[in-house]
């Protein structure tokens, strides 16, 4: 139990709006705070936990490394590093890959990636890097500058230069992507903290189209949509596309700090010794923690699974939809899926939680639903039920 005379607020800088609820234990679909209350946990962690909380395989893996080895510096080899890089290049169509610790250090590699790229090629004058309203892409500095959202660059002015922001989804931003200054272009598939916009097939391969033309870098965020949380492993697969970069993290650890950069050979090699590094990433325990996350999801149906557990949560909210004017519209690809409300999404956050289901928004009037990969049909029909019992109790207000 927690020292109750010590209070968050006075301990803690005051970065989080917190949910009133102390968690103490994940397991499997599920999480139990101090009173030993059990919530259904449809955040998995912002999209961290995919395989459920505390998975036996990656937890039995975790626990034998941390008998071995924690920490080692990037200066020596380290084989769990090979190994994991490995599997990664093996089951996607780059390389390379660079080890970190969550997806911001991610994007910030692939930031400076792009910008060494320009100037290996003898493109000096290229130092712009487009990406799109509504994105997110962390709260670094850097990454910061990177997101198309003005809430989150307020109070942090003057903004790391060299970011030009365009519309998502239009036509005549694809017009705009080349001005001669422009090296890469940053994109989220499926826009998560932005409200769960899913970029268009068509316009994605257009976009694509255009940066090859005209040699530019195309990167994509998979921070939250990769490691199987759209149904493939990665989800510029269902796209018809292929990036010279991707950017992972969140479920690539289970929920274990680990971030990755992947990219083709010809932009890696512009990473040479010295260019960049980080004290901890890739350590031996995010490596292990890593290594049996994606051999799980490979191994399993897990993958088949997400894309009929889809189909249901899909079919199942339409139908309330069709019942209920509340809900606008419904958007996402596998278990990333938003709801679209007529008016605030946190009073149908708070009601869930209270009825010991958890969710999170994005953006004031969307629900977000994360569910974790291996959650259960019986317990998507739970979230459903309790989901139309308040939306019931609305219409009767």
């Amino acid at each position: 139990m927690s020292n109750p005379s010590i209070h968050s607020e006075k301990v803690l800088m005051n970065t989080y709006q917190r949910f009133p609820l102390r968690l103490v234990k994940g397991r499997g679909s599920y999480v139990w705070d101090e009173e030993g209350r059990k919530y259904l946990d449809y955040t998995s962690g912002i999209a961290a936990c995919n395989l459920g909380h505390n998975p036996d395989s990656v937890n039995k893996k975790v626990k034998e490394q941390l008998d071995l080895l924690w920490h080692c510096s990037n200066l020596f080899e380290i084989p769990l590093q090979e190994q994991l890089a490995a599997l990664l290049t093996e089951n996607s169509i780059f390389d390379q890959v660079f080890f970190c610790n969550s997806g911001a250090e991610a994007n910030e590699a692939a930031i400076k990636l792009a910008k060494k790229y320009a100037k290996d090629c003898g493109n000096p004058e290229r130092t712009e890097i487009v990406t799109f309203y509504n994105s997110f892409h962390g709260r670094t500095g850097t990454t910061m500058a990177a997101t198309g959202q003005e809430k989150i660059h307020r109070g942090f002015t003057p903004l790391t230069p060299g970011f030009r922001y365009l519309p998502f989804n239009d036509q005549q931003s694809l017009e705009e992507i080349h001005n001669g200054k422009t090296t890469a272009v940053l994109l989220e598939l499926v826009q998560g903290e932005g409200g769960v916009n899913v970029a268009h097939p068509e316009w994605v391969r257009q976009l694509k189209q255009v940066c090859e033309e005209n040699d530019i870098l195309f990167i994509v965020d998979e921070v939250q949509t990769g490691i199987g949380r759209t149904g493939t492993l990665f989800a510029y697969e269902q796209f018809g596309v292929e990036p010279d970069i991707i950017t992972l993290a969140k479920g690539l650890g289970s929920g274990f700090p680990v971030g990755a950069v992947l990219a083709k050979e010809k932009v890696a090699a512009s990473f040479q010794p010295g260019t960049h590094g980080s004290t901890f990433g890739g350590n031996p325990l995010a490596m292990s923690a890593g290594m049996e996350t994606i051999e799980t999801i490979l191994e399993g149906n897990i993958l088949q699974e997400v894309k009929q557990k889809e189909k249901q949560l899909m079919a199942d909210i339409i139908r309330l939809q069709q019942s209920y004017s509340r809900i606008k519209e419904i958007r996402g690809l596998g278990l990333l899926i938003g709801m679209e409300l007529e008016g605030a999404a946190s009073f149908i956050v708070e009601q869930l939680q209270k009825r010991n289901i958890l969710v999170l928004t994005a953006g004031p009037n969307v629900v977000r639903i994360l569910p974790p990969l291996t959650t259960t049909l019986d317990e998507l029909a739970l979230f459903i039920g309790q989901l139309e019992e308040i939306l019931l109790e609305e219409v009767g207000r």
